[in-house]
Formats: structure tokens, sequence, C-alpha cells
């Protein structure tokens, strides 16, 4: 669903710019409180894990599946990172995939970049979201509904996101096609693409719940299981005293002070492997008809007026590296470097949100000490 330069006017795309700047701009904010850790601090390094999602959604997209007759779909993601990572983060997370890949991959308009971002990104977080936390309001209170949970959500994502097409389209279509040609097309094919979509986010979401389900962002009040003191029976009979409470015992000095918290770095080198050969190795085997928005637009004439890119000459447009003739070496090299560069801009942006946070809290913890500290009286003459 990466739309092209000249699918959509420019007065629309300016539009779409603003709303995506919004977007980014209060996910900036808001992937500060996201980025802070659940339950225990279980997040205490969710910053690196982050930029991994945002890097495995990269991955994932070059791993087109044939949904139709010469049709094919890859993954959005804006589900996945908004389930795992929060919908703040989510929308930094998919928004740093499509910045590189139009920029370096020439995948995705230079002047439509608003346009993705506000469709591929804040339309399928959002969505995705609030269907899965609404599900898990009703839902039993068990593990496999939060996977089914996110099935649901990742399904309706994606046709969602080819309605906001449609109306971006009825709005600033740069073709003359019956509005009602595109939203069918659109809906029709994407519906076939969010089951895909649901898989792979099903099976992502269901592999981590399995191992560590307190970094799930999005249903952490759900999975963490929380102590609570219950009275003793006892305690309710008038007749018997209840049983004075034991002493506790002196904290041995050799014993920490605070739970060890279990490492994220485990999962972090099993998600970044993973991650590496679907870039690096099966994307080699994706298919090659053109993904929904591309057969839409041929079947509907759509592309007309479609521009050439502004990075069509970079070394990695089309998912290859310049020069390199053997196609399994070029796309997985390009596939390698794409992961690289997502990691590290990811994780950058989301480790120094963390930062600017930490060091938020910490100022404001000085200013209250500084606040409740009794004041020195005044020297009096002895």
């Amino acid at each position: 669903m990466h739309v092209p330069d000249g699918f959509i006017n420019a007065p629309v795309s300016a539009g779409t710019g603003v709303v995506a700047a919004a977007a980014v701009a209060v996910s900036l904010r808001g992937a500060r409180r996201e980025l802070g850790g659940g339950p225990g601090e279980a997040g205490e390094r969710t910053a690196p894990l982050a930029g991994l999602v945002a890097a495995f959604i990269f991955a994932v997209q070059m791993l087109n599946f044939p949904v139709a007759a010469g049709t094919s779909g890859h993954l959005l993601g804006g589900a996945l990172a908004a389930i795992l990572v929060g919908p703040y983060t989510g929308v930094l997370c998919v928004s740093v995939v499509l910045l590189l890949q139009a920029v370096l991959f020439a995948d995705g308009g230079l002047t439509a970049l608003g346009t993705n971002i506000t469709d591929m990104g804040v339309v399928t977080v959002l969505v995705a979201y609030g269907i899965f936390r609404g599900l898990l309001r009703v839902l039993p209170r068990r593990r496999s509904m939060v996977t089914g949970a996110s099935f649901v959500a990742a399904l309706v994502s994606v046709p969602a996101a080819a309605v906001a097409f449609t109306a971006l389209y009825a709005l600033g279509g740069t073709t003359d096609v019956a509005l009602g040609k595109v939203f069918g097309a659109m809906v029709g094919v994407h519906v076939l693409i969010g089951i895909g979509e649901a898989v792979i986010t099903a099976a992502t979401v269901g592999a981590v719940v399995a191992v560590r389900p307190d970094l799930v962002y999005a249903a952490r009040d759900r999975l963490t299981v929380r102590l609570q003191l219950r009275p003793s029976p006892l305690s309710a009979d008038p007749d018997v005293a209840p049983r004075p409470a034991a002493a506790p015992a002196p904290a041995s000095p050799a014993a920490p002070a605070t739970p060890r918290r279990r490492s994220t770095r485990p999962l972090w080198i099993t998600g970044l492997v993973v991650t590496l050969l679907c870039a690096g190795g099966l994307s080699f085997y994706a298919s090659s008809s053109p993904d929904g928005l591309e057969k839409v637009a041929a079947d509907h004439g759509i592309d007309k007026k479609a521009e050439k890119h502004a990075a069509e000459d970079s070394p990695l447009a089309d998912y290859g590296v310049k020069d390199i003739a053997d196609a399994r070496l070029s796309g997985g090299l390009a596939g390698v470097i794409g992961v690289g560069a997502t990691l590290a801009v990811g994780s950058g942006v989301f480790v120094l949100l963390r930062r600017r946070r930490d060091q938020a809290q910490q100022e404001a913890a000085g200013a209250r000490t500084a606040e409740g500290a009794p004041t020195a009286p005044p020297a009096t003459e002895g």
C-alpha cells in the first residue's frame, strides 16, 4: 500500500503531511511514557526492543505473499507495533520504516510520505490498538485470548487502511476513476491481505507471549500476575484472636535490594537473527506479483499520472544493491543493509526518548526534594 508520487494531488498530499507531522510530534511525547516500562519496570530495555520491532517490520514487508491471481500482499505492521510496544511508539516504528524505504529504496513517494504515514502508520495503529484493547476487556483472561485478539485487530486494520486511501483518493485523486470501483477493488483485495497480516501478527505476538508476556505492551495488565494479601479465614471468627504478624526477617547483606530483573538480551538476539533471515534470505522467495495497491492502480488506471521516484537512482533502489548482478546476493544484501539502517535509526530515536524521560523524572524529583527540604534557622549572635 505504499502510495507513489502522483496518485494524490499536491493540496491533499500537503494536508496529509501536516497530519503525519502532528501524529509524529504527539507520538514523540507519548512514547516517553510507553518506553518507561511496565509493572516491575519490565520495560527497562524497551527502547532497543522497539528499534528491533521497526527492523522486523521492515524485513517482513519484503516478504510479499500471493493473495489472488496476479496479486500479492505484505505486512503493514501497524497492528504488530501497537500491540508489542504501544500505539505512540508504534506510530514512530512505522514512520521510521516508511521514511527509510522512501529515501533509500525508492519505495513510496517522497511527496506521498505524509500520505503513507497517515494511512499505513496512524490509521492501522489506531484501529488495531482500539480493537485489541476492546476485545481484551470482554474476552477471558487467558494468553490464548491475547493472540486471538491480535489476529482480529490486525485483520481489520488492513482494510481500514484501504478505506482511508479511498477517502484520500476521493479528495485528491489525480485520475478520473469511479470512486465505487476504487473502493470495491481496494477493500476486496486488502481483506485478503489482512488475513496474511493477521497470521503474521498473531504468530509473532503469540511467540512473545510464550516467552516474555511482560513485554507485550498492550496486554501487560492482562498478562501480569499481581500478588494480593488475603485475610485468613480465621480472622472472620470474632472468638478467635488474630495471629500476630511475624516480624520480617533481617535482610541479608548479600541479598539484592530489589528483585532480579529478567534480561531481554536473549529475546533481542533471537529477534534480530529472525529479522536478518527474513530480509537477507527469505526475501528472495517473495512473490514478484504487484501488491494490492499496484494491482488496483494498474487495473483501473489510477497509475496514469504516477511520477518517477526522486530516489530511483539510489544504490538500493527496488531492494537491490546496484552493480551486483546476482539477484539473490543483491536482494539479500540490500535487505540486511535496510535492517541495519532501520535498527540504528529506530533504536537511536527510542533510546534518546527514554533518556529524556529519565532526565525529566530526575529533574522533577530534584525539584520536589528541594521544595520539601527544611530551611535552616537564621543565625543568632551567641
